[in-house]
């Protein structure tokens, strides 16, 4: 049995159990922990080494720009004092369009957003970009 990787350009973010489709790029799913690190005084003179505080990265997403205001309104949120947190996942799909990896984020608010460059020379399409801070990220296979 062949065992290819995934595709990484097939995937859906959901955001409060709403899928919200359109996405052309997502990144920032990182976890990472701070090392301790001490020495024993009865010890050689090595360094010991603990997991410190868990810290995840933030989370990009950038999609054509449309009509849609969604997530301008939810950084606006932040803007007016009154941020508000959502819950959401990325999900990885195989060719068949069956789930495979989700990445469930917990606790999140749009730290950034970014409009469209914009360019009269230019035909691309105009891309917005928001961060999400999120304070627990999850690898649910």
């Amino acid at each position: 049995m062949r065992n290819d990787p995934y595709a990484q350009y097939n995937f859906i973010i959901e955001i409060d159990g709403l899928v919200s489709g359109g996405f052309t790029e997502v990144g920032g799913l990182t976890a990472e922990s701070d090392i301790i690190e001490f020495r024993q005084g009865d010890e050689p003179a090595r360094m010991r080494k603990l997991p410190g505080l868990f810290k995840f990265g933030n989370i990009s997403l950038k999609r054509g720009y449309t009509q849609n205001r969604e997530l301008w309104d939810w950084r606006k949120t932040t803007l007016d004092g009154q941020t508000e947190r959502k819950q959401g996942a990325i999900i990885l799909r195989d060719e068949a369009g069956e789930p495979q990896l989700r990445w469930e984020f917990f606790e999140a608010w749009v730290s950034k957003y970014e409009g469209p460059a914009m360019n009269a020379t230019a035909n691309e399409t105009a891309i917005e970009t928001v961060e999400l801070v999120a304070e627990n990220v999850v690898l649910v296979a």
